[in-house]
């Protein structure tokens, strides 16, 4: 924001997903979504477990992207209405440590409508007198969110997925990696307490937010070779963006998702967003042309 008050950054936003292959329907969700009159950003994918045990992870899915996007519009317009003067940042901080929490109980609460209006075992095993113990494992989904604004980068993560944060000059950076995914186990917003497994990235923009902020399920990086690979995917998707427009990146995305796909057999899902220059700033230079293929 500058000084008459007037935001110097806009934002662009990228989302798709593709259903992996000879699966029936996919089991990711995802969102990207500006809230605050446009002065901030909420991204966030979801990637139910889809085994036979998690029969319903495709509705988890779903709920834990409508939860996240429900309690972090709330939690933005906060940032946007206090993020400007660093003196709110801790009490911030502590409200985005309560955020993973919030999210967890109103998911909760959309699974236990399911159940109480249809079970998802159909009441089998119901005690003498008592309602069936629900099975939260059925509807089991990772989550991984965050809110962007021109000051703040806040990001939460339960359970597998990957966010990306590029630089002017393509590098990357990820904030929750710490190196190749060894197995198909992960963290579950069925778990009990799920809230305190989730991992929380908060990051002030001093110098404006990064030129891409990419966030994706694991279905996406797992159908390159190696890390590098997915890291020059996600390069190449923001200096396309740079270069084009994110409006030929929007339109691309499905193929892209799809040849992922087709590596990884699982769904693919990536939301993003890149901040453009608002009312109050001045005209970028232009970015050198990256391929993304």
């Amino acid at each position: 924001m500058n000084a008459t008050g007037t935001p110097t950054v806009a934002w662009e936003l990228l989302d798709g997903g593709v259903k992996g292959v000879a699966k029936k329907y996919s089991q990711d969700r995802g969102t990207a979504l500006t809230t605050a009159d446009g002065r901030a950003v909420v991204l966030t994918v979801a990637d139910g477990h889809g085994s036979r045990a998690h029969f319903r992870s495709d509705l988890g899915a779903r709920w834990a992207v409508e939860a996240f996007t429900s309690c972090a519009r709330v939690y933005a317009r906060e940032v946007v209405r206090r993020g400007d003067d660093a003196a709110n940042w801790p009490r911030l901080l502590a409200e985005a440590r309560t955020l993973p929490q919030q999210v967890v109980h109103a998911w909760r609460r959309r699974v236990l409508m399911q159940e109480a209006n249809s079970p998802a075992h159909g009441g089998h095993g119901t005690p003498p007198g008592g309602a069936p113990e629900p099975d939260l494992a059925v509807y089991g989904s990772t989550l991984v969110g965050a809110v962007l604004t021109e000051r703040l980068l806040i990001c939460w993560q339960l359970g597998d997925g990957d966010i990306v944060l590029v630089d002017e000059d393509g590098t990357t950076h990820m904030p929750f990696y710490t190196g190749p995914d060894m197995g198909d186990e992960t963290e579950s917003l069925c778990e009990p307490e799920a809230w305190r497994k989730a991992r929380l990235h908060w990051q002030p923009l001093t110098g404006g937010p990064p030129p891409g902020v990419l966030l994706s399920t694991d279905g996406l990086s797992k159908s390159f070779a190696d890390h590098e690979g997915f890291l020059a995917f996600a390069t190449g998707v923001r200096a396309g963006a740079a270069s084009h427009g994110v409006a030929a990146v929007q339109a691309q995305l499905p193929d892209w998702l799809g040849h992922a796909a087709k590596y990884s057999g699982d769904d693919a899902t990536l939301a993003g967003a890149f901040p453009v220059p608002g009312p109050g700033a001045a005209r970028p230079q232009p970015h050198p042309h990256i391929d993304t293929h």
